[in-house]
């Protein structure tokens, strides 16, 4: 059976302080909660060793969110997949649109970053999707099984089905449009058709593939309650706990 998972991405936000503050509220908020997700929180690479260290990782996972495409050596600034898995990390997001954009990050480096972090221990959640153009040109369908197909498809069976995937609706988010639940749920019902193509029906029903458009309290529980959406990757509405606990409890 496929997990559910809420996974906050906290991107460049919170001081050191900040961040253990808000890990250590969350750590306290969940203690004698019964959630039936699994929770996951991406920090920056500064807090990953002292967040992993302050709270129950039995109960919260911790994730980077992004890797090197390079084992080691000098490349100044960057941090392998191994440094994320010494810090007691467990997961590592990768591909996320931001990166895809922002840092050119292509196919073949996310296909690397991804044997790393596998080679290394980490659970991908690697990101999908479309922008605006893309969207409205009706080439979503194309977009994804493309991004899957070309990082994801030279995996083992055994390898692949220890990702989790990120779906993004890019041309909803800060856009003002919103991606609709019968909308999201049919680009995952894509996705996982996608991978039963190439893997079989099996390991695409394990698969757990999560929503990562504007997800909150309010429409967390009508996105989850699709059968192919198992879950959110969780931007602005991950940094308090008022508004991350909602969406936990929305399963």
């Amino acid at each position: 059976m496929r997990k559910n998972i809420v996974a906050g991405n906290w991107k460049m936000n919170t001081t050191l302080p900040e961040g253990l503050a808000l890990a250590k509220d969350l750590d306290a908020a969940l203690k004698g909660k019964t959630v039936n997700c699994d929770v996951v929180i991406g920090t920056p690479f500064t807090h990953l060793a002292t967040v992993a260290a302050a709270i129950d990782t039995a109960k919260i996972g911790v994730a980077a969110e992004n890797c090197a495409d390079q084992e080691k050596g000098a490349y100044t600034g960057e941090v392998s997949a191994a440094m994320v898995a010494s810090t007691g990390a467990k997961y590592v997001i990768l591909g996320h649109s931001e990166r895809r954009a922002y840092y050119h990050e292509t196919a073949e480096i996310l296909k690397t970053k991804v044997n790393l972090a596998l080679a290394n221990g980490l659970t991908p959640i690697f990101c999908i999707g479309e922008v605006l153009e893309e969207r409205e040109a009706g080439k979503h369908f194309e977009v994804v099984e493309e991004q899957i197909k070309k990082s994801l498809f030279d995996l083992s069976v055994a390898d692949f089905g220890k990702l989790v995937l990120a779906y993004e609706p890019v041309w909803a988010i800060g856009t003002g449009k919103t991606a609709s639940s019968d909308q999201a749920q049919e680009i995952h019902a894509y996705i996982r058709k996608v991978i039963a193509g190439k893997y079989g029906q099996e390991v695409a029903d394990n698969c757990s593939i999560l929503y990562g458009g504007s997800c909150n309290a309010s429409n967390a529980k009508e996105l989850f309650s699709k059968p192919d959406v198992d879950g959110g990757l969780i931007g602005g509405a991950s940094l308090g706990v008022d508004k991350f606990l909602p969406i936990i409890e929305a399963f």
